[in-house]
């Protein structure tokens, strides 16, 4: 009786984990993402989450923000996750390793870096120049916020280490509270942070280092290249929703955008989301195609290089993998 009874509930199992694993397009497959950080900065994965372009593709993703591009990285190696959203320079510091198998870049989210220059008061016609000797609250060395942030300085003959008071030793998740307790006279800031400054009239923003750094892979979808050889259907799949989603992003209103992601920030206002989605809209900060340009490339390279944390270039064939997102544009019109 026992046998039967375990017989029985072994298929009852087995039909529920079928059930489970089948919708109206055929099996469902699950796949963890793991996100550097929760920012609107990432409007268009949220919009694929909500407007159901990944259910579409009979995917189930499990989204999970582990804060820091080390600790994402260490994750996907450790096989925590599939998939991870992080800035294209942590694959090429895992090569610069030696790893024997890299991450490799598959789908673009973001085409510019997401970083303002914030002052403490209004300052219409402002110059780079007026930094100069100023007090300067910056990011993390060798993150791509600073290092977009010292190539745009540089960029305007400013040395952020002789020609600025430079502090980069506050954690980010601290440094928007820093500079609201006194500290600095300048800020470079993600949002909503620099928009819930404008609005609190804490700080201002006068400028744009998304703007100044030009195009680059900020943050990319990536997975390891083993994965990605054994799942090319899923990864497919996958960049087929990032598409979706960009190009449903790139049509849409600031309005909509903005409800479509509200779920995503529960606890930030909804006029702030709408700032921000349109301040990143306007300047073009999220990619409308999920290609890794090579052109691209080479100027993340240069960032990179300028901020001495290059070891040598890394070409763009060795860690980017664009037949995806080749394929995505030509199927979905």
């Amino acid at each position: 009786m026992k046998r039967k009874l375990a017989a029985v509930l072994a298929v009852l199992l087995l039909a529920g984990v079928l059930l489970a694993a089948c919708g109206k397009g055929g099996t469902v497959t699950k796949v963890r993402i793991g996100e550097v950080t929760r920012s609107i900065f990432y409007a268009p994965q949220y919009v694929a989450i909500t407007q159901g372009f990944f259910k579409e593709e009979g995917l189930d993703v499990e989204l999970t923000t582990i804060p820091g591009g080390d600790k994402t990285m260490a994750t996907l190696l450790s096989g925590g996750i599939e998939v991870a959203l992080v800035g294209s320079e942590t694959s090429i510091y895992l090569q610069q390793q030696g790893t024997e198998d890299p991450a490799i870049n598959f789908a673009q989210m973001t085409q510019t870096d997401g970083t303002f220059l914030v002052a403490r008061k209004p300052m219409p016609g402002f110059d780079w120049n007026q930094l100069k000797g100023s007090t300067f609250l910056g990011q993390r060395k060798g993150g791509m916020p600073q290092m977009a942030g010292e190539f745009t300085l540089k960029k305007h003959n400013i040395n952020p280490q002789k020609d600025l008071n430079l502090i980069q030793n506050i954690d980010f998740a601290n440094i928007a509270s820093a500079f609201a307790s006194g500290t600095g006279e300048y800020v470079q800031l993600f949002e909503p942070q620099a928009s819930v400054f404008e609005k609190e009239g804490k700080g201002y923003v006068i400028a744009s280092f998304g703007v100044e750094s030009g195009q680059l892979p900020y943050t990319v979808f990536m997975a390891k290249k083993s994965f990605i050889g054994k799942n090319e259907a899923v990864i497919q799949k996958f960049t087929n929703a990032v598409y979706k989603a960009q190009q449903w992003v790139k049509a849409k209103s600031v309005e909509e955008i903005a409800d479509a992601v509200l779920p995503y920030f529960p606890d930030t206002d909804k006029e702030i989301v709408k700032a921000v989605v349109k301040r990143y809209k306007d300047q073009g900060s999220f990619a409308t195609d999920p290609i890794v340009d090579e052109k691209e490339w080479n100027n993340l390279l240069d960032v990179m290089q300028a901020a001495g944390e290059l070891k040598s270039r890394v070409e763009h064939k060795a860690l980017v993998d664009n037949r995806f997102a080749n394929k995505a544009i030509e199927t979905i019109k």
